[in-house]
């Protein structure tokens, strides 16, 4: 049986989240109670790069009577506080209006999970406990280039967003300040990523960029926390897509379309088509496929709604980021032995 993906294309973010949800409503089996929406805030100032609110406003209108138990809005944002996000895109306003609750994960009790370091040596990170023990997560936001594992769709925003990162008031504030003086061509330099990384998890205690250990092992912990914590229901929210040095900046690709899926393995492969990737040039995506934790082929997968997948292809595809050609070097040798 094929994988159904939901593919609308209109000229309204809301009005396209809102259609697709209702095309793949009768697969959805919501859970008694404890749902788990995940937004995309890498950046709690720049809007192109986070999950927009109209877009959360269509899945909790979907909802409405489909579902009566509680509902928290958690996300961790990757260098600042993520109630700024909370508050600089509009989320405050929905406490009231859908009785939801706002989570900040970075502060959330913790469970150890265990992935691989650079010399693919066990390393044991922190995974916020509400986000690993939800009973349904939904992941909701934008497709964005990337500038370590090439994109990050629906899987990639449930899984990292969800690694703890300690809140050190000023080192975190003086590490952001530092982060947006800094020239853009010095950030992107191939040969600082390790440095970069290296620096941020020291002075943030952050397992996020712990969690960047390399190419190759970065797309292996990927792969390895997607067999415990990937979404339920994906929404990729392709309204205003990102191209370029993501995943904090980089420039609008105006796609028009939204995707959902209870597979998040399809859903991220459609959006990988969309985007002009194929997911086998994707580490993580490709490993989650050859695990069979999804459909990760277009002819295993169903295309549903009002557009077709060809029609709604990005013309000459999104610009990657600039370290693109390195990124592409995530084989491991006798990689079986992880599967």
């Amino acid at each position: 049986m094929k994988s159904r993906v939901a593919l609308i294309k209109g000229p309204h973010r809301y009005r396209n989240i809102a259609q697709a949800l209702e095309c793949i409503g009768e697969e959805i089996k919501w859970p008694p109670d404890g749902l788990l929406i995940k937004p995309n805030f890498v950046s709690t100032t720049n809007q192109l790069a986070a999950t927009h609110v109209e877009a959360v406003r269509a899945l909790l209108d979907f909802l409405g009577s489909r579902y009566g138990g509680s509902i928290t809005i958690g996300e961790g944002a990757g260098l600042t506080d993520t109630f700024e996000g909370f508050r600089n895109f509009g989320y405050e306003p929905l406490i009231e209006e859908y009785g939801v609750r706002l989570m900040d994960l970075n502060r959330d009790r913790w469970v150890k999970v265990e992935v691989y370091d650079r010399n693919l040596a066990s390393l044991e990170l922190r995974l916020a406990k509400s986000a690993w023990e939800s009973p349904y997560r939904i992941s909701i936001g934008p497709p964005k280039t990337h500038d370590t594992v090439i994109i990050t769709l629906s899987l990639k925003n449930m899984i990292m967003g969800s690694l703890i990162r300690d809140q050190r008031g000023g080192n975190s504030t003086l590490f952001h300040t530092l982060s947006r003086v800094t020239p853009s061509w010095v950030k992107r330099a191939p040969f600082l990523q390790g440095l970069k990384r290296d620096v941020a998890t020291t002075v943030l205690r952050s397992d996020k960029f712990a969690m960047h250990q390399g190419y190759p092992a970065i797309n292996l912990n990927l792969y390895t926390l997607a067999q415990y914590i990937a979404p339920h229901l994906s929404i990729i929210d392709g309204f205003l897509g990102m191209e370029g040095p993501g995943p904090g900046d980089g420039e609008p690709v105006e796609l028009q379309v939204a995707i959902a899926s209870t597979d998040f393995l399809a859903a991220d492969t459609v959006a990988a088509k969309l985007m002009g990737y194929d997911i086998d040039e994707i580490g993580y995506l490709y490993y989650c496929k050859l695990k069979g934790l999804g459909a990760g082929d277009l002819e295993k997968i169903e295309i549903v709604g009002n557009a077709r997948l060809e029609d709604c292809v990005s013309i000459g595809g999104f610009r990657p980021h600039p370290t693109y050609r390195q990124q592409l070097q995530w084989q491991i040798e006798n990689f079986e032995r992880f599967l």
